[in-house]
């Protein structure tokens, strides 16, 4: 009997501590993407980043301690025109030469108005400008990891970018969406 409540127990905690605590997970690159689209002379112009890394934390069960430090790689911007991406990576815009990444590191996870969505607030660094942001996310099991999706809203004059451009609206929308695998 006692060889039956130690098994039991045992396995009690061990499933309890993989619900309990969080899971750290690494963003894959080449099944993420970061998105952005700005009016350019009044026509919406995408463009894409990729070199995704980082760490995230998360339990749905355990917000408070959840968290993302993640950053992209700025020089990977991709328009899919190459005079317009070697624009973007000047100092007037991007400056990817002295500011590589573009990093986001939270500082409060909540819940959303529905399950499976959550609220993240968190500094967004970008041209070595941080700004304090928000924006609300999903998240979805797969595959030995979990899928991030999310949308933000930024204006690219809080970080000096492309101050002198009177063709770009000030204001655009970045699209996430992140697959990060368990480590």
């Amino acid at each position: 009997m006692k060889k039956h409540i130690i098994f039991f127990l045992s396995i009690i905690f061990c499933v309890g501590a993989d619900i309990g605590f969080s899971q750290t997970y690494h963003p894959d690159n080449h099944a993420s993407f970061v998105k952005f689209t700005i009016k350019n002379m009044g026509m919406g112009t995408e463009g894409k980043m990729a070199g995704l890394e980082g760490e995230i934390k998360f339990n749905p069960a355990d917000l408070k301690n959840s968290f993302f430090s993640v950053s992209a790689d700025a020089a990977t911007i991709n328009t899919d025109i190459d005079v317009r991406d070697s624009t973007l990576k000047t100092k007037e815009y991007l400056n990817t030469q002295q500011y590589p990444t573009i990093q986001f590191v939270s500082k409060q996870i909540s819940t959303g108005s529905r399950a499976g969505m959550y609220l993240v607030k968190g500094t967004l660094t970008i041209k070595g400008i941080s700004k304090d942001i928000n924006f609300p996310f999903t998240v979805t099991t797969k595959n030995e990891g979990i899928q991030l999706t999310g949308e933000m809203r930024i204006n690219r004059l809080d970080f000096k970018i492309g101050v002198g451009s009177v063709v770009l609206s000030d204001n655009l929308i970045v699209s996430l969406n992140v697959f990060a695998k368990k480590t």
